[in-house]
């Protein structure tokens, strides 16, 4: 579709004899009305599956999401009917509550330490494991207003409180961390607390800030065997905000769950592979940094508990909820502030009424069934039409903020007219673009089709249909195709076929030099293309002739080979595509349409072949020739791996002689056997290189070990080896490179 609309809007090229007019620039405006009425916003906010969406149950799950559909909703209405109608049993409570219960409504079980920060003298007090204790106030820290009580600790920049015998939790063993905390409005990082040894791989875990976004580092080894997961959005500045931090020992990131005011928060996960100890019997647990460093600054803390169990998200509500609980309790009735009711009423819910509490387990209960469902299944990505009319505004000199004249959605005159019984949607412009008597969308589809095939399109500015643009080199054939492929049925594979079939297309790329001299861009189609193949295709082409090449179809992107850095270089501080984590078996071998795309750093080795960043449409890609593409044939792993896969294969597949292995990889590398002087070039280099690994068997090894494919055993090393460089000339040849 943008690439029909880029055709209307400055006339249309392809019909030759120019009778039509530009489109004036409120027809223009009115074109685009009708792409101004999705639901979609302007930004994602880096949400993986945006919205809207379609889930897509596997087969064997399809009659329980049908059933769910019915009973998620029943459950939800149900658990809304209680909250309804239990107002009358909240306030019969209410008037008997009193707050010396308070302390019961506090989850007490397995609270492991407990500092409540309050002390306002020159010591700390806290209790260990039902042991009251005491420690100095250290000259770093000092009291402040608090929220819980007059008075609160303030940090700046080390400890409040050491504990020697504190949190030495294994990485499979489930606790839990609470706290009220007023973060400063800067982007700092640092430790609310941790145990953990900041000198030695960082093995231990942590109460974790960095950006006012709190989570956890769960380390056997820093990064590579560890967790890591902080809450998606920020924490308000300058606020006392309570926050419940919850592991649930299963050694996934997924099972640290952050609960802000009582609320459990999206995470984003930065590492996931914890497979070993986290446990540090040398470093003591620190409040307001680590061990040795990432000190707290700024912060204000009340109320630090540790539980060596996971707290549920009740018990999370409650913790968050203690302040309100006291204060509207202890208030006279005439003088409690409605709103602050209120709250305390889906406290009260959530906790304390049985009928709520069932209702609402019920409902999780489905709801987790429905996800989990979801979760087996796969995605589909809609596009969905907002309920008002869609309208657009002429633009003064195309300045956004400087909007003129309201246009609805509307097509340009010269084109044939909008039918009145299709809606002025995206729906119905689509259908409007492909009705037989539109002249461009098979023009443009099939010129875009011939450009893949030929190198360029039969109209080359195949970005720009309008008078502005070039001519069609062969406008007859143009119309011809463009009929062909509409009466056809827009069958694509059909029409490739009919291209490639064709005698233009089987010609010879070889070029005489009266064809040099008579059509030396190849306009009049006087030889066959000849052209360096596109990114994803060199490396494709690579992976298929060695036999590596993935047939799987579909599924989720994957991270194949990719040089060291990449991504860390230019990744934001938080971001979940922070680290590049490469994948193993099957997926290294993925076709290169799978591989996952960051914008600001795309896959180098396709980078470097002219594979756009994917910032904007790219109609005609560019096609240069440098060193670094030679580079990247001859170091690249995928590319070493390749080429040792198909040396092993001639080797294994055809008998111990010279000729017939070379026939081999000649047929897979160029669809043909080499003549007499390339036998001859190949020959002396196999020579050469034999002679050298014969003699440096470790560097056979080497080169033979590269990627993750490991070689035949059975094979001598340094023959594969030697066979491995000539695959790896050959594979760097134009002839294999280019199309």
């Amino acid at each position: 579709t943008s690439q029909v609309w880029m055709g209307l809007t400055t006339g249309c090229a392809v019909c030759h004899d120019h009778k039509f007019d530009p489109i004036t620039q409120k027809e223009f405006y009115a074109l685009s009305a009708f792409f101004n009425n999705t639901t979609q916003k302007a930004m994602d906010g880096n949400v993986k599956d945006t919205p809207p969406i379609s889930p897509v149950p596997q087969d064997a799950d399809l009659p329980r999401w049908k059933e769910l559909t019915t009973l998620v909703p029943a459950a939800e209405q149900a658990a809304e009917a209680r909250k309804q109608a239990a107002r009358p049993d909240f306030d019969a409570w209410l008037a008997k509550a009193d707050v010396k219960d308070l302390d019961t409504w506090i989850p007490s079980a397995g609270l492991h330490l407990h500092v409540p920060l309050s002390d306002g003298a020159n010591a700390v007090s806290y209790t260990l494991d039902s042991a009251k204790l005491e420690s100095p106030l250290p000259p770093t820290a000092e009291w402040r207003e608090g929220k819980l009580k007059p008075k609160a600790a303030y940090l700046n920049q080390g400890s409040i409180l050491e504990v020697p015998a504190a949190g030495d939790f294994e990485g499979d063993r489930p606790f839990s961390v609470a706290a009220w905390i007023k973060l400063p409005a800067n982007d700092s990082s640092g430790a609310i607390l941790s145990r953990m040894d900041d000198q030695h791989d960082y093995r231990g875990w942590d109460f974790w800030v960095e950006g006012r976004r709190v989570g956890s580092h769960i380390i056997n080894k820093w990064p590579e065997n560890a967790l890591k997961a902080v809450t998606a959005d920020q924490l308000p500045a300058d606020q006392w905000v309570h926050v419940a931090l919850v592991y649930d020992g299963s050694r996934k990131a997924a099972g640290i769950k952050v609960y802000v005011n009582g609320e459990a928060k999206p995470m984003t996960v930065a590492a996931d592979a914890l497979t070993a100890t986290t446990r540090t019997a040398d470093v003591p647990l620190k409040i307001g940094q680590r061990n040795t460093g990432a000190p707290l600054s700024g912060v204000s803390l009340e109320d630090v508990r540790i539980y060596n169990r996971d707290i549920a998200p009740s018990e999370a509500s409650s913790l968050a909820n203690s302040a309100l609980l006291a204060s509207v309790i202890a208030a006279a009735p005439e003088n409690r502030v409605a709103a602050e009711v209120d709250s305390l009423y889906a406290w009260w819910l959530a906790n304390l009424d049985e009928a709520a509490k069932s209702l609402v387990a019920k409902r999780d209960e489905l709801t987790r069934e429905r996800d989990d469902i979801q979760a087996r299944g796969t995605i589909a990505h809609v596009m969905q039409e907002r309920p008002e009319a869609p309208m657009a505004h002429v633009l003064n000199r195309g300045e956004y903020d400087q909007r003129l004249d309201a246009v609805t959605p509307d097509t340009p005159e010269l084109l044939p007219a909008f039918p009145a019984d299709l809606p002025r949607t995206r729906l119905g412009f689509a259908k409007w673009l492909m009705r037989p008597e539109h002249p461009l969308t098979a023009r443009v589809t099939v010129n875009r089709f011939w450009q893949e095939l030929f190198g360029q399109g039969l109209v080359r500015t195949a970005g720009d249909f309008g008078v502005s643009g070039e001519l069609p080199s062969h406008p007859e054939l143009l119309d011809w195709l463009a009929l062909e492929f509409r009466d056809g049925g827009w069958d694509v594979k059909k029409f490739f076929k009919l291209m490639v079939m064709s005698a233009a297309y089987r010609q010879s790329a070889a070029a005489t030099p009266e064809k040099l001299e008579k059509d030396a861009d190849n306009r009049l189609l006087s030889r066959g293309p000849r052209y360096r193949m596109d990114a994803e295709m060199v490396r494709d082409q690579a992976l298929a002739a060695s036999g590596l090449l993935s047939p799987k179809i579909g599924g989720p992107s994957v991270k194949p080979y990719q040089p060291p850095g990449v991504w860390e270089a230019v990744a934001m501080f938080g971001s979940n595509t922070r680290d590049y984590t490469q994948d193993a078996g099957e997926s290294l071998y993925r076709r290169s349409l799978y591989t996952f795309w960051k914008r600001s750093a795309p896959p180098a080795s396709l980078d470097i072949f002219n594979a756009p960043n994917r910032e904007h449409c790219v109609v005609v890609r560019e096609r240069t020739n440098t060193p670094l593409q030679a580079l990247v044939t001859l170091n690249d792993p995928q590319y070493v791996e390749a080429a040792c896969q198909l040396a092993q294969r001639a080797m294994k597949e055809v008998p111990a002689e010279f000729d017939d292995r070379l026939a081999l990889i000649g047929q897979r590398l160029l669809a043909r056997e080499f003549t007499a002087d390339e036998y001859d070039i190949v020959r002396s280099s196999f020579d050469k290189l034999a002679a050298h690994y014969a003699v440096h068997e470790a560097e056979a090894k080497q080169l033979i070990d590269v990627g993750e494919t490991q070689p035949d055993a059975t094979l001598p090393a340094g023959e594969l080896a030697a066979w491995t460089m000539v695959v790896n000339e050959l594979m760097n040849l134009d002839e294999v490179l280019n199309k």
